[in-house]
C-alpha cells in the first residue's frame, strides 16, 4: 500500500471525474480500459483472487473503520475523499465508503478447450451478472460475450457478479464468427425442445449459449448447436427468466460431470 493516503476535497478532480464517468457511461471501461468496483464484497473478491487495484478510494468514515483499511492494502494507491463526495461517486443507495479502480485484464485469445458460456444480446446488466455468478460456481472458466450483451465490466453487471468476474477469463463485443475457434459442442435451451435436460447425456466440457430475453438465441447461433434442450417445467409457465435458466443448465453440466459430489 502507498506509505500515506492522499486526500482529495476537490470535486473536479481528473480521478473523481474518472470514476464518475465509469459509474454513469456502461461503455466507458472499455474506452478508459478501467473498471471501478464498490463495496466491501467485491473488495474482498479481489483480496481472494490476489488482485491488486491501482486505486483504492475511501470515504473519511470508512478510513476510519480498520477492517475498511486492511481492505485497501495492497492498492498501488490509497485516496481519501469527504464523506460526501464518497456519496456523490457512488451508484449504491446506501454506500459503504470504499470503491477501487483496476485495470481491465488484457485480451487474451479464446481458449477452444475451456468451459465457456456464450451470452447472445443479454441485455439486462442483472441478468448477465447472475450468469456470471451461477457459471464461476459450476466451474465455466470463459465468458464469451457477443454484440448487444450488457457490457461485462459496466458497474451494474460487476454488482450483479459479486466477484464472479475475477475468477474467469471475459470477452466482450463478439461476433457469432468469432466462436468458429471454439472446439466445444454448444447446447441451447429452448421451451419446444422435444428431448429435456435430464434426459440428455450432456457433453463435458461444453459451451452453453443463452440468448436476448425475448427474443432468444440469433437462428444463426442456434443452427451451431449441437444439442438444444427443454428444461422441464411442471408449473406451466412458458419460459424461465434467463439467468434462472442458466443456474438449471450449469448446474446440470456440473452434475453431470461430477463435479457437485
Amino acid at each position: 500500500m502507498a506509505s500515506q493516503p492522499q486526500r482529495i476535497t476537490a470535486r473536479d478532480n481528473t480521478l473523481l471525474q474518472r470514476v464518475r464517468k465509469l459509474v454513469r457511461d456502461a461503455s466507458a471501461s472499455r474506452a478508459l480500459g478501467q473498471a471501478w468496483i464498490e463495496g466491501e464484497h467485491l473488495g474482498q473478491a479481489l483480496r481472494a483472487h490476489q488482485i491488486a487495484a491501482e486505486i483504492a478510494v475511501l470515504a473519511e468514515s470508512a478510513w476510519a473503520q480498520p477492517r475498511l483499511q486492511r481492505l485497501a492494502e495492497g492498492a498501488g494507491r490509497v485516496v481519501i475523499v469527504p464523506d460526501a463526495l464518497f456519496a456523490a461517486l457512488s451508484a449504491l443507495p446506501s454506500p459503504v465508503g470504499i470503491g477501487f479502480l483496476l485495470p481491465l485484464p488484457p485480451l487474451r485469445a479464446i481458449d477452444p478447450q475451456a468451459p465457456s458460456i456464450v451470452l447472445d444480446r443479454v441485455q439486462d446488466a442483472g441478468n448477465v451478472g447472475s450468469i456470471l455468478r451461477s457459471a464461476a460456481a459450476f466451474g465455466v472458466r470463459q465468458v464469451l460475450a457477443l454484440q448487444g450483451t450488457a457490457l461485462l465490466w459496466s458497474p451494474k453487471v460487476l454488482r450483479a457478479g459479486m466477484g464472479a468476474h475475477f475468477g474467469m477469463v471475459l470477452h466482450d463485443g463478439l461476433a457469432i464468427d468469432d466462436l468458429a475457434g471454439l472446439q466445444l459442442p454448444l447446447l441451447a435451451t429452448s421451451p419446444h425442445a422435444a428431448m429435456s435436460l435430464r434426459q440428455a447425456t450432456l457433453p463435458s466440457p461444453c459451451a452453453w449459449v443463452f440468448g436476448h430475453e425475448g427474443q432468444g438465441i440469433a437462428p444463426a447461433l442456434a443452427a451451431r448447436c449441437a444439442l438444444t434442450l427443454r428444461i422441464p417445467q411442471p408449473g406451466g409457465e412458458e419460459s424461465l427468466n434467463v439467468a434462472a435458466a442458466a443456474a438449471v443448465c450449469l448446474y446440470e453440466s456440473a452434475r453431470g460431470a461430477g463435479l457437485t459430489r
